[in-house]
């Protein structure tokens, strides 16, 4: 062999030699790391979504959780997996990782300093968890982080000095914490800094000024640091920040003026400073060529908008309303080729529009309501076919609407109440196939209503105007209208038959019209109507008992007409809060219940009615000479009345008792089964034997609920429900059971306990915990004056609960609601939350309860004659009235419908006379209302009004038209918990996913109108 062959074969062996090592080390630390992934599974509880976490397993380089880097972790992800432990300290023996993401979770506890044993970590995200206490003042031990993200979560003190060390970060994420100190300047020091989330931190004093030292990093491109309690004036410094391109300060209180570097800085695309307290005129844009977003919206900016916004060749959303902006719309922003949404209302601005606008760009919307306008609306609005909504409401706009919006498909919808507006509407508009609302109120409109009107269209307003003709026989095609307001035109004929065919319909109004004829009699499919005004016509004929049926009524208006007959005894129980048939031709006796104060002005002007009472201020119905009798005849008379009564009495005593005797006998002897789901201290004959109608403590469209007393538990409450036959079906019994044997596995202390379900032929008994102080909406609504405790045995006479009550059970019903979207497999829908199903215990601790269980019991063939959708008019989501589709955000709108009660103290169904609440909030929103005139007098007091502020803006998020855009009920929680300050904010809870807030974006808008 030569020199050169052995020095090859040595040099081989040398390397077959490190190879063998090198695979030897691989395997090794392979070994090691998958040794340290199976004790994090044993950690966290062996979790179902780490199931594939297997020794048998393909290689855990493959496992979504996991990357590796020559064979080796170096990312370790697991977000929105319901962790709720704190993180394993030997979470670092996996050496080489670079990036840990935990995002989402429920991890506890402080700040985990096990991490500083990651001394390779340059990723960390721990953002949305349950961290507490401070920031470590020593977190720089952590020098090579890059991306650093603790937001959403309780970290409370200052921003640390140390944040400010750590000198290679990139990106600083620490939004929507509760930060109680200061914040250190030394964050000026992290000059590669190029993002920079600070916003939603509500809770710093409010003597915090804007971080000047911030203006410092001249890298930075994303600052938001919105809703983060800000005082003072933007410094001038803010010019030199030449790489900035996304600014939002919004939601604070910075004041003075807007500084004239901001417009110089020649990247910069989006600008948030809506709501703060920005004062002056709007500077000349200089250099900002760049921008497309634009939002000065609610400050009290003054003088004119700038011709110079013309040159803004990429500008998209200009927003400004809700200030006092004056003068005339610069005609270049007409045509600007970008601009998609134009938003001015509210302020001073006055003259006529530019024809332009629409011609140049795809427009999308343009919101003017609220000015002095004058003149026409620009003819070319949905020139490029993308035009979604106009609101010119309360100006002095006159002529024809653009003929254009007949052929404008994507239309939906426009708003042009309060102006001088004349003339036909356009053809096709009423059928444009996407128009959701119209509303043409208050104008000088002709012409007639359509036979079809578009299939989408929910609201109809077209009151205060010329209107005339019949309403047509198509009317019936109208499925969708939910309300249609006629009133103060010149409609005649008949109200048509068709019109009752409406099931959408929960306002009509058509009252100072010219209807005669009588009042429809066959308006059973009326199911939702709340609200029916027809006065001020010239209707004839009886009251029909159908109205008496209306399930839903609250409001009825049948004045000054020609209507006659009696007043129907079955109006009164519809309890309705406003009844008004005076002026008419009504005989006969007022029933005894409308006999009160709150019925004063209802019967008014009709002759031939009288009273038994002078409360109504009414001719008394035995006051007549003719019927006059002596004394003595009138003495006789009422002894034999009252025999006869007496003796009448003792006979039905005599029956109900044998009755009772009877039926109790056959309860007992009926063959009963027991299901249990826990031990048990009492019988199924304890429970049956004490069904007695004196334990009755309320009742359900399926049955009563009782209360029985057991040894051991003081009370339990049995629900009792019964089939649509009189023997149950097996099946559906089958079908009944196995959803409770469901339910009966749940245990959480914010849902009810179901501890047991008696069955027989034809009933079945639900057994419950004992709730004391039973639901929330006796205490919330008054539905009771007297309260009982049977805890204590005493009588509460004032049944009303302060604001830190009603946040604590808006936080227990979140945590329910949380569990069930959350942590069940499958997940559990309630689908009819409302504060009836809101329990309370006797520390008023909540309870979700009642699942609508019965609602299984429904035969397939009765469901035609009944809505096939669970839940109860004033708390169902639009999309599952319209489609019956099941999902998590149903619970969520529903909820939010819980808050809005919990903040105003109304009910869901009593918005006002024409709304719902959640609608009824929506258009105060809408409108700029000052909330704190909307809140509960009895709850509301100084120092706790903005944060019920912040609920009732919470409550309205959550009732938003779009599912997508309500917060989940993780997230609704989160904000409850947090919310302690009186300067909270709601908005951040669109912010989560770094999406643009609701509020700074279109969707707001369109959202308000489409709801209004």
């Amino acid at each position: 062999m030569t020199k050169e062959s052995t020095q090859s074969y040595i040099k081989l062996q040398i390397f077959i030699l490190f190879f063998t090592y090198a695979n030897s080390q691989t395997q090794l630390l392979y070994d090691q790391e998958h040794e340290t992934l199976m004790k994090i599974k044993n950690y966290f509880h062996n979790p179902f979504f780490l199931s594939h976490w297997t020794s048998s397993n393909s290689s855990h380089c493959s496992w979504p959780e996991i990357i590796c880097k020559n064979d080796s972790i170096t990312s370790l992800s697991m977000i929105n997996t319901n962790i709720t432990q704190t993180l394993p300290i030997f979470l670092c023996d996996l050496k080489n990782l670079t990036h840990i993401d935990f995002q989402l979770n429920y991890i506890p506890k402080e700040f985990p300093k096990s991490l500083y044993n990651c001394s390779k970590l340059e990723y960390l995200d721990l953002s949305m968890n349950f961290f507490v206490g401070k920031i470590p003042d020593d977190i720089d031990r952590l020098s090579n982080l890059r991306h650093l993200s603790l937001g959403g979560n309780n970290f409370s003190g200052d921003i640390p000095m140390s944040i400010g060390k750590l000198k290679k970060l990139k990106s600083l994420e620490l939004y929507q914490c509760q930060f109680n100190g200061t914040i250190s300047d030394e964050i000026g020091n992290l000059v590669d800094l190029e993002t920079l989330k600070m916003f939603s931190n509500s809770m710093l004093p409010n003597t915090t000024k804007f971080p000047s030292s911030i203006t410092k990093l001249k890298k930075l491109r994303v600052f938001h640091m919105y809703d983060s309690n800000l005082f003072g004036e933007i410094p001038e410094t803010i010019g030199e920040m030449m790489d900035l391109e996304y600014l939002d300060l919004s939601g604070n209180f910075l004041s003075g003026k807007i500084p004239n570097g901001l417009f110089s800085l020649k990247n910069l695309s989006i600008l948030y400073l809506y709501k703060n307290n920005l004062s002056g005129e709007i500077p000349e844009v200089v250099e900002a060529s760049e921008l497309t977003v634009f939002d000065l919206s609610m400050n009290n900016l003054t003088g004119k908008i700038p011709d110079d916004f013309g040159k803004l060749e990429k500008l998209n959303y200009f927003c400004l309303f809700m200030n006092q902006l004056s003068g005339e719309v610069p005609e270049s922003i007409g045509r600007l080729p970008a601009l998609t949404d134009f938003i001015v209302f509210q302020n001073n601005l006055s003259g006529t529009f530019s024809q332009d606008f629409g011609r140049y760009s795809k427009l999308e919307t343009f919101q003017v309501a609220s000015n002095s306008f004058t003149g026409n609306l620009p003819h070319n609005l949905c020139y490029h076919g993308k035009f979604v909504g106009l609101t010119a409401y309360d100006n002095s706009l006159s002529g024809e609407l653009p003929k254009s919006l007949g052929s404008c498909s994507s239309l939906q919808y426009l708003r042009v109440e309060n102006n001088e507006f004349s003339g036909n509407i356009p053809n096709g508009l009423w059928t444009s196939m996407n128009l959701s609302a119209i509303m043409l109120s208050e104008n000088k409109f002709t012409g007639e209503l359509p036979e079809r009107l578009s299939r989408k269209l929910s609201t109809v307003a077209v009151s205060y105007n010329r209107f005339s003709g019949r309403i047509p026989d198509g009317v019936s095609s109208w499925k969708n209208v939910v309300k249609f307001n006629a009133s103060h035109n010149f409609f005649n004929g008949s109200i048509p038959l068709n019109l009752t065919s409406l099931p959408q319909l929960t306002t009509l109004l058509l009252d100072h019209n010219q209807f005669t004829g009588s009042l429809p009699s066959d308006i059973i499919s009326w199911k939702s109507l709340v609200t029916l005004n027809l006065s001020n016509n010239q209707l004839s004929g009886d009251i029909p008992d159908a109205i008496c049926q209306l399930p839903a009524l609250n409001i009825l208006d049948l004045s000054e007409n020609k209507i006659s007959g009696q007043v129907p005894p079955q109006l009164a129980p519809l309890r309705l809060t406003n009844l008004n048939l005076s002026s008419n031709y009504l005989t006969g006796r007022i029933p005894s219940d409308f006999e009160n104060l709150v019925y004063a002005t209802s019967f008014l002007n009709n002759s031939g009615l009288c009273v038994d009472t002078l409360v109504l201020n009414l001719t008394l119905c035995n006051s007549s000479p003719k019927r006059r009798t002596s004394d003595s005849s009138k003495s006789l008379t009422m002894i034999i009345i009252l025999v006869i009564l007496a003796s009448l009495t003792a006979l039905l005593s005599i029956l109900l008792m044998v009755r009772f005797y009877r039926k109790r006998k056959q309860d007992l002897k009926r063959s009963w089964k027991l299901t249990s789901f826990q031990r048990l201290s009492f019988t199924k004959s304890n429970i049956v034997s004490s069904m007695k109608e004196n334990n009755i403590i309320g009742s359900g469209g399926f049955g009563a609920v009782y209360r029985v007393a057991v040894d051991g538990l003081g009370y339990v409450a049995v629900k009792k429900i019964w089939g649509s036959s009189r023997k149950l079906e097996q099946k559906l019994v089958d079908s009944f059971l196995a959803e409770v044997e469901i339910l009966s596995n749940i245990r959480h202390n914010n849902i009810v306990k179901l501890m047991c379900c008696i069955s027989s032929d034809d009933s079945l008994l639900l057994v419950y915990e004992y709730m004391e102080n039973q639901s929330l909406d006796r205490w919330l609504h008054k539905k009771s004056q007297l309260l009982s405790s049977t805890v204590s045995g005493t009588v509460h006479h004032n049944n009303i609960i302060d604001w830190p009550k009603r946040l604590h059970i808006a936080i227990g019903a979140a945590q329910g609601l949380c569990y069930m979207h959350n942590d069940c497999s499958p997940p559990i829908v309630h689908r009819d939350v409302k504060t009836s199903n809101i329990l309370l215990d006797s520390q008023f601790n909540a309870k979700v309860a009642d699942f609508g269980l019965a609602k299984i019991l429904i035969k397939p063939e009765e469901l035609a004659t009944m809505s096939a959708v669970a839940g109860t008019f004033g708390y169902i989501a639009p999309e599952y009235a319209q489609t019956i589709r099941v999902n998590e955000k149903i619970d969520v709108y529903s909820f939010g419908v819980v808050l809005l009660e919990l903040t105003t103290g109304k009910e869901a169904n009593h918005g006002d006379e024409y709304s719902s609440l959640a609608e009824w909030a929506w258009r105060h929103i809408q409108i700029g209302s000052n909330i704190e005139d909307l809140l509960d007098d009895d709850a509301a007091e100084p120092s706790n009004l903005e944060e019920m502020c912040s609920i009732f803006k919470l409550g309205v998020m959550c009732t938003s038209t779009l599912p997508a855009s309500r917060p989940s009920m993780k997230e609704v929680l989160k904000i409850l918990v947090n919310c302690k300050d009186p300067h909270a904010n709601v908005e951040k809870v669109v912010s989560i996913y770094d999406a643009v807030p609701l509020l700074k974006n279109l969707k707001w808008e369109k959202q308000v109108e489409y709801s209004a």
